[in-house]
């Protein structure tokens, strides 16, 4: 019986299969890599010629090639930085790895992108020997370095557009975006309308609609060559030039059928005889490639993109049209939210203006001017009031935010502060009930359904309010989350006013609103404004120097804190409003003290005749006074207190005031036929056109305004 096979241990020997040649091995991996790589190999000599390369060297057979530089075969961008590489990895510094270097094969139609690789060909010596040559791996990545451009500037597009809310600047980010790094030449046009704020027309286009260049971009070459052609008297094509696009062009056809369009320019094409402009800036450009893309969106055309490659710049091909295409759709979308942005912006900057007063007021003993810079706030407004005794309300507030509701509170906010104004309440009274209409109008917010946006938005407003009186030279101010005024004296020197901070008008705090009276020389000047021309270092500072240039008129001073602001507080919006203060004419005036007597009425009537007569008024403006001042004068006598004082002020309209130490206030009654009484304010509120009381730490004031024939109301 055989023996059975034993199995081989651990240390028992195995038959082990022949070996290779190793010289046949070495030339079959030569062979394959030599016939079969993607990477294009090439042997250089230590002179650095071409002794052998691959079959496949960009795509191109490159026996030709053999015994040339390595730089004459491939005419490299920067062949000596390129040999002097190749020389020092020759020398034994070290390999090269991975360099891109730009050229192109010889014959080849185009500029080619390689990734160059150089090894150092050890002879039999070993590194210490002269080297036997180079092996150099070449590979052409000319379409992924293209395709790596696209994406950045497809990235770049993303990045730049959007972050505006202006359409020009939304497409001067467009065109800088894509120039240089995807086209040399970059033309955005807007349909006009559109740049106005209008709704875009739907597609197609109609013909003869203009569109308005928004936007341009030239690489440097172009740009220094517009440079010399101003300067021979040619003028370049600037933003702002509007042009109806010609029939029968790219230009026309893409706004037709919404469809972008790669277009070969060269001596045989025939669209530029319709279009003489186009032509001639094609020509000054040598533009050889274009591509045309209407900016739409949901079927509405906004407008159009034209980019352009120049000079030894490769011709766009069908993956450009496609970045171009996706780029254009951001535009696009960019340009649409910047223009419903401009429209709704448009509609409150006038709703706004339209809130505000139309004309500078006459105010008997101050001169007021103001400044509204038009900006993202459209919730900032500014007042002049005239009150009873020639007093004048200055008012400045603001309703932060952006948009057609904070104008409409803005305006709402404005209506009640003036109806308030005319009850002649204190400051501090006017802005406590401004409070609660603003508590009422949260409220109302608040109410509003769930799905509805404006519920969610913040409501906040400050306001500071003031009162001039000529008569003593007083200014007393209360504020609402507002910045108090600033003051200058007629001396230059900045007057302290510590006004204590009262509640935001729609804040939930229910502090009471504390006002301060400050004593001014005449000739002072106060400035109320809203946070924004506050904001910065040494704002204050900056703008009570400015109040102290003698010689300046209200507006002029205005003009000159406005150039002084620092940059970005236009783009905000603010509101400023400067008064100087003055006093009323001695002569325009008559005080008399009167005695708490059943006569006093009877003088009153004779004094007030003689004055008015002084004065030249008509003798129906006369009698009318006469008896104004008699009920108010018997008044006075019968149910008020001493000390009794009759005023009379002429300005544009006629004032009398009865003043007694009573606070108790009369009001107006419809007298029966048989009562004996009741009828005196009747009267007077019949003769004058405006009447009213206003109290004080020392009584009461009864006014009337009586308009003068021929005189402003």
């Amino acid at each position: 019986m055989a023996d059975a096979e034993t199995p081989a241990g651990p240390g028992t020997p195995r038959d082990v299969p022949d070996q290779p040649d190793a010289a046949l091995l070495d030339a079959a991996l030569l062979a394959t890599l030599f016939t079969q790589s993607a990477v294009g190999l090439v042997v250089l000599d230590p002179q650095l010629r071409l002794v052998r390369a691959s079959s496949l060297v960009d795509g191109v057979e490159t026996g030709e090639y053999l015994g040339r530089r390595f730089t004459e075969a491939f005419r490299l961008d920067d062949p000596d930085g390129s040999e002097q590489l190749m020389k020092r990895v020759l020398a034994g510094e070290g390999p090269v790895r991975d360099r891109l270097v730009r050229g192109r094969l010889r014959g080849a139609p185009d500029d080619r992108e390689f990734l160059v690789s150089s090894y150092r060909l050890d002879g039999p010596g070993g590194p210490d020997a002269p080297a036997l040559g180079l092996l150099t791996a070449v590979v052409d990545v000319t379409e992924r370095q293209r395709a790596r451009a696209r994406e950045a500037a497809l990235a770049a597009v993303r990045d730049a557009v959007g972050g505006s809310l202006d359409v020009a600047a939304t497409c001067r980010a467009f065109a800088d975006a894509l120039v240089p790094r995807f086209a040399d030449l970059a033309v955005v046009e807007v349909v006009d309308d559109v740049l106005r704020g209008a709704d875009p027309p739907v597609g197609p286009l109609p013909p003869g609609t203009p569109l308005r260049r928004a936007a341009s971009g030239r690489c440097d070459t172009l740009r220094d060559a517009a440079e010399g052609e101003r300067e021979d008297g040619d003028r370049e094509r600037s933003a702002g030039v509007t042009r109806r696009l010609p029939a029968r062009t790219p230009y026309a056809l893409a706004t037709t059928d919404l469809r972008a369009r790669l277009v070969p320019l060269g001596p045989g094409t025939p669209w530029p005889d319709t279009d003489p402009d186009g032509a001639r800036a094609v020509a000054e450009t040598g533009a050889h490639s274009l591509i045309v893309v209407p900016l739409t969106l949901r079927g509405a055309v906004l407008g159009l993109v034209s980019l352009y490659r120049c000079g030894a710049a490769e011709p766009f091909d069908d993956d450009d049209l496609s970045l171009a295409v996706a780029a254009a759709t951001r535009a696009a979308l960019g340009i649409d939210n910047a223009r419903r942005y401009e429209r709704e912006h448009i509609i409150a900057s006038t709703v706004q203006r339209r809130l505000l007063p139309q004309a500078e007021r006459h105010q008997a003993a101050v001169g007021t001017a103001h400044v509204l810079l038009p900006g993202r706030d459209s919730g900032c407004w500014f007042d002049t009031i005239a009150l009873s005794g020639a007093r004048t309300a200055l008012v400045v507030g603001g309703v932060p935010g952006e948009g057609l509701q904070s104008a409409i509170a803005m305006g709402q906010l404005r209506t009640v502060i003036q109806a308030l104004a005319g009850l002649d309440l204190e400051p501090a009274e006017v802005l406590a009930r401004l409070k609660d209409t603003a508590d009422r109008l949260a409220q109302e917010r608040a109410a509003l359904p769930p799905a509805d946006a404006l519920r969610s938005e913040p409501l906040s407003a400050g306001c500071v309010y003031g009162v001039y009186d000529p008569f003593t030279r007083t200014c007393t101010v209360a504020r609402a989350g507002h910045p108090a005024p600033l003051i200058v004296g007629p001396d230059g020197r900045a007057v302290a006013l510590d006004v204590p901070e009262g509640p935001g008008l729609f804040s939930t705090d229910s502090a009471l609103f504390a006002p301060a009276t400050v004593t001014l020389e005449v000739g002072s000047l106060l400035a109320f404004c809203t946070a924004e021309l506050l904001s910065g270092d040494h704002a204050a500072e900056r703008i009570t120097q400015t109040l102290a240039r003698p010689g300046r008129s209200l507006q002029q001073l205005g003009d000159d804190i406005v150039y002084a602001l620092p940059d970005g507080t236009r783009s905000a919006g603010a509101a400023l409003l400067l008064a100087r203060t003055g006093t009323v004419s001695d002569h325009l005036v008559a005080t008399w003290d009167l005695a708490q007597d059943p006569t006093t009425p009877a003088t009153a009537r004779v004094l007030v005749r003689d004055r008015l007569q002084g004065w030249g008024l008509d003798e129906d403006t006369v009698e009318a006074t006469e008896l104004i001042v008699s009920e108010l004068v018997t008044n006075a006598v019968l149910h008020g207190t001493p000390p009794l004082r009759l005023r009379l002020l002429l300005d544009s309209t006629l004032t009398c005031e009865v003043h007694d130490g009573s606070t108790a206030s009369p009001h107006l009654r419809h007298a029966r036929t048989v009562d004996e009484g009741g009828r005196g304010l009747f009267i007077v509120s019949r003769l004058a056109s405006h009447w009213g009381a206003r109290h004080g730490p020392d009584g009461k004031v009864l006014w009337t305004e009586q308009d003068l024939p021929g005189g402003d109301s």
